[in-house]
């Protein structure tokens, strides 16, 4: 992986005008041949896979709507075309983020106008790996490790459109902004141990760490220290689930264990 990393740092200081970036894409998908077809080098391979889309976006420019569209549209089929062709479940990353892109200006929505889509999106991406999950809740294939890269990208994607929503200046009442937020990142918790995924949570750390500051210094309680505080007992909070994830996802989801829905999910 450093080696490629190297190689990849070193051919873009060459300033490569325009389609002579495609001899850099022609090296690296070579080496993926050797490398992740061959040798079944996941982390080579992820390397390999975003220098090659590096190169890629290298070869036009993205000054004009339409020309980012194709951009977006190429950069998207290659990673495409390395999914079809090597299987790589990070593949399906830049797929997911690509079409949200091309399909965000198709529509002609603007995002930063309109964060609550992020989230529309989010849970789009997140039906999907939960489809991939379904079919290996032993988590035993490559399906499970799909799943992993897209709930990865769906986790931020509905926390920060949700968060931005309730946050924003002409959003719900400030008494109750921090307290949805709170509500929403206990929600996205239990939803997380769930389906049996962290990576749903890491991304809502940082907003419910907001809404607890806020909470502490504006409404409920008068502390010096009242940041370094919340950074601990998030610590601690983190370290006693990572310990006892599986014996805390027993216990509260144990009433619905053999319900018809839990057959979707890890075995609980």
């Amino acid at each position: 992986t450093l080696g490629i990393i190297f190689v990849a740092v070193s051919l873009s200081r060459f300033k490569l005008e325009t389609y002579a970036n495609l001899i850099p894409v022609a090296v690296f998908a070579l080496a993926a041949e050797w490398l992740v077809r061959v040798r079944r080098l996941a982390l080579p391979g992820i390397a390999i896979l975003l220098s090659m889309l590096y190169f890629v976006s290298a070869i036009g420019n993205f000054d004009t709507q339409e020309h980012s569209l194709f951009m977006a549209g190429l950069m998207t089929a290659v990673a495409a075309a390395f999914y079809l062709r090597h299987r790589m479940p990070f593949s399906l990353l830049p797929i997911a983020a690509g079409i949200i892109g091309i399909v965000t200006y198709l529509i002609g929505i603007d995002i930063s106008e309109l964060a609550i889509v992020l989230a529309g999106y989010g849970l789009a991406i997140f039906a999907v790996a939960m489809w991939f999950d379904a079919q290996d809740t032993a988590r035993n294939t490559r399906l499970s490790d799909c799943a992993f890269w897209l709930h990865l990208l769906a986790a931020p994607l509905i926390v920060h459109g949700v968060m931005v929503t309730l946050l924003s200046p002409g959003g719900v009442a400030t008494p109750f902004k921090e307290i949805l937020t709170i509500t929403f990142f206990i929600g996205f918790f239990l939803l997380a141990l769930y389906v049996d995924r962290r990576a749903l949570l890491v991304s809502s750390i940082s907003y419910a760490i907001y809404a607890v500051i806020t909470l502490a210094e504006g409404h409920l309680i008068k502390l010096e220290n009242v940041t370094l505080l919340v950074f601990m007992l998030f610590g601690v909070f983190i370290v006693f689930f990572g310990t006892y994830w599986y014996k805390a996802r027993s216990l509260i989801f144990s009433p619905v264990a053999s319900k018809s829905i839990s057959e979707y999910v890890p075995r609980i």
